[in-house]
């Protein structure tokens, strides 16, 4: 299980669902609780050839959520497989005290992040949940750039004794900017570009446009650091650190509020043992616009042409 199958046709939900599957051929413990989700998650096979093990408990977050915690307390490994504007924000009473505070093994895949859901508003906008799950105690927040790495997250998931949040795409193609069969290193950032003037760290959909910032910026003669910071909880210290020692600043993008996110983690680090210039691409203070996703990322400088906004302003 080395190399993510094609079946995940670039997207991070469904190669998500994909690795559950995989987990659950080998283990008999695991188990997925759907919260109205077969489809979107893409675990539909996974209850045809394993009923037993495939729990749907409809549009009721919190239910779902209670009934993973009671599971991983007799020794199953349960998986939640949600709508992160849902499964984070109706059930986050029972995310923090049933599973949290328990410290219960209990993955938690969270599908349609950020503002994928564009078109159906600020309802079904998740861009809040990273600095919500990053405040939890013992909470495991990964953030897979591409199908790929969601599958090989997914996959190292068997290794964490404790909760774990995985931040997934929603119905769109994923750009592919990780290898089909690197295996994933939790807490360890990947530099996919070198550079020594800037350094832009970012996370899920926005590793791709700061790629493509930095062949922009590249072609002005402006050497950028590229870091895909795929675990925002634990964060790679020593990336950061070093990236703030060997460039002249770094520049953080997300698609999410610029308070508590990837943002928030790297300014808190380097408040306190480096302090350096930044510049932050995210989400203003306010609720998104209702409109088509990519136009919305646009509309918040979440793209390419954000970043490279952010990088010169940096360096000004």
């Amino acid at each position: 299980m080395s190399a993510a199958p094609e079946a995940h046709q670039n997207q991070s939900r469904l190669a998500f669902g994909l690795a559950v599957t995989a987990l659950a051929e080998a283990d008999p413990r695991v188990v997925a609780i759907s919260a109205d989700t077969l489809d979107l998650i893409g675990i539909r096979d996974m209850k045809a050839r394993l009923p037993e093990r495939v729990i749907e408990a409809g549009i009721a977050e919190q239910n779902a959520m209670g009934v993973a915690s009671g599971l991983a307390t007799t020794g199953m490994r349960p998986f939640v497989c949600g709508y992160a504007p849902f499964i984070t924000a109706r059930s986050m009473e029972q995310l923090r005290n049933d599973v949290a505070y328990a410290n219960q093994r209990v993955v938690i895949g969270a599908a349609a992040s950020g503002v994928v859901l564009g078109v159906s508003g600020g309802t079904h906008h998740a861009l809040e949940d990273l600095a919500v799950l990053r405040s939890f105690p013992g909470m495991t927040v990964i953030v897979p750039a591409d199908a790929n790495q969601a599958w090989q997250a997914t996959l190292a998931t068997d290794d964490i004794d404790g909760p774990v949040y995985v931040r997934l795409g929603g119905r769109m193609l994923e750009p592919e900017v990780t290898p089909a069969d690197a295996l994933f290193r939790l807490g360890r950032a990947d530099e996919l570009r070198a550079g020594s003037d800037v350094t832009v760290i970012a996370c899920g959909a926005l590793v791709a446009p700061a790629l493509a910032a930095a062949e922009t910026l590249g072609e002005a003669g402006v050497s950028v650091r590229i870091l895909n910071m795929a675990t925002i909880k634990p964060l790679d210290r020593e990336a950061v650190l070093a990236a703030a020692a060997e460039t002249q600043g770094i520049v953080t993008a997300e698609e999410h509020h610029l308070t508590g996110g990837l943002g928030g983690a790297v300014a808190e680090l380097l408040a306190t043992t480096r302090p350096t210039a930044m510049r932050f691409v995210g989400m203003p203070d306010e609720f998104a616009v209702v409109g088509p996703t990519d136009k919305v990322r646009e509309k918040y400088g979440m793209s390419a042409e954000g970043i490279v906004d952010a990088c010169r302003d940096l360096l000004s």
